[in-house]
């Protein structure tokens, strides 16, 4: 199947910042962060699946954002196993922390738009080679904003997302530099730090 990876993330991603990732939470909990994030008006959620048993809150959280039309993302998808897992819990997409060419076509021949993760300069141009224009910076605070700034000059077409270790007080400063989303967990299940973005 042929996937256009940009095509379908700059729809998903067109005016969001922020995209929430809900890592090891039970069910139930899952859908209850994830309706207070979409009631905020943050419409991305990401349920990774790496370990055996996380799909249950994919399935979960994909079924809770049935009636409202949103997409859900399968998030550590890191072999062909989770590639079939991510599509039998109903994902939209699916997620790496990095750059795995075999899990990019697996993902893609399911029908799931795949976002790689980069670190550096050689993965951020295999990235565009393999089709994508859209990849997950991780981790993000580990490389820090001026990668992103040094990154917009050999790919001045690629997209970023920034996920790993950035804070709610980070994001201006990442968006700044060049990233066009910021991925962030636990901070967003912080009512506080939820009113904070709204604001």
């Amino acid at each position: 199947m042929t996937i256009d990876q940009g095509a379908f993330f700059d729809r998903l991603f067109a005016g969001q910042r922020v995209m929430a990732i809900w890592r090891g939470l039970p069910a139930e909990e899952t859908v209850e962060l994830s309706e207070r994030v979409w009631d905020a008006g943050f419409d991305l959620v990401e349920v990774p699946i790496g370990k055996p048993g996380q799909e249950e809150a994919l399935a979960a959280a994909v079924k809770a954002a049935g009636p409202s039309g949103r997409a859900v993302g399968a998030g550590t998808v890191v072999s062909a196993g989770h590639v079939e897992r991510a599509a039998a819990a109903g994902a939209a997409y699916t997620i790496a922390p990095g750059l795995n060419p075999a899990v990019l076509e697996a993902s893609h021949a399911a029908g799931l738009p795949h976002l790689p993760g980069v670190a550096t300069a050689s993965e951020v141009g295999l990235a565009r080679d393999l089709g994508c224009t859209w990849v997950k910076v991780f981790p993000a605070s580990t490389l820090g904003p001026d990668w992103f700034k040094a990154m917009h000059g050999p790919f001045p077409d690629m997209k970023f997302v920034a996920t790993g270790g950035v804070g709610p007080d980070e994001i201006d400063t990442y968006i700044k530099a060049g990233a066009s989303v910021i991925g962030m967990g636990s901070a967003l299940a912080d009512p506080a730090n939820l009113a904070k973005l709204v604001g």
